[in-house]
């Protein structure tokens, strides 16, 4: 049996260059009754760790370093004693978060991660941040897009660390390859799928940022 998808919504702040911004953010468990992974550990520990219902956790995944997909995941981790992956060109927005603590695990492009019996494929896709990866999971026909795909078009990149050309050739690359029907699942606001969003490349190409 394929794992399932667990969802919840915690809320609090995204910082950087000098800002702050109230944000609601997509928290994902994949897993079965038995254990799970986290796909963005953000705001509120102790809400994803009810969530978990009792179960193992065994992986931490951060799709990117942004505070608002991190803030949560050293307390999570020391509660559970699960392990923080994070791609590595992502470390210096890490350290603006958690200068005294670092992720435990490297995830590199390819690498593939299981869970209950299913497996999830990491796809680096820089951009709206140089370590953003998705991670696809056929078996669940769905890919996890944290902030690089959403609903109507890519991620921000209008800060530091971001590259809008780049945003756009990692979607065209790595994620319009996926099957039509896959559900995209991002780190804010409503799911989407590819067949959905692959009409809109060219409007973002034209765009420029």
């Amino acid at each position: 049996m394929a794992a399932r998808i667990d969802h919840l919504v915690t809320s609090g702040t995204f910082s950087l260059d000098g800002g702050t911004w109230d944000v609601d953010n997509n928290v994902w468990i994949v897993g079965d009754d038995e254990e799970a992974i986290v796909i963005d550990a953000a705001h509120d520990a102790d809400a994803i760790f009810r969530a978990l219902g009792g179960r193992t956790l065994r992986a931490i995944i951060c799709t990117h370093g942004h505070n608002d997909h991190i803030d949560a995941a050293p307390a999570l981790a020391s509660r559970t004693g699960a392990r923080i992956h994070l791609h590595p060109a992502d470390l210096p927005l890490w350290k603006m978060a958690h200068p005294d603590t670092a992720p435990d695990a490297e995830l590199a492009d390819g690498q593939v991660l299981t869970i209950a019996g299913t497996d999830l494929t990491v796809l680096h896709t820089p951009g709206h941040a140089p370590g953003a990866v998705c991670l696809h999971a056929p078996e669940l026909g769905t890919v996890f897009t944290g902030d690089t795909l959403f609903q109507g078009g890519p991620g921000a990149t209008g800060r530091s660390f971001s590259d809008f050309p780049t945003i756009v050739a990692s979607i065209r690359d790595r994620l319009l390859t996926l099957p039509p029907g896959t559900q995209v699942r991002t780190g804010h606001g409503d799911p989407t799928t590819i067949g959905d969003e692959a009409p809109h490349l060219e409007e973002w190409l034209k765009r420029g940022h």
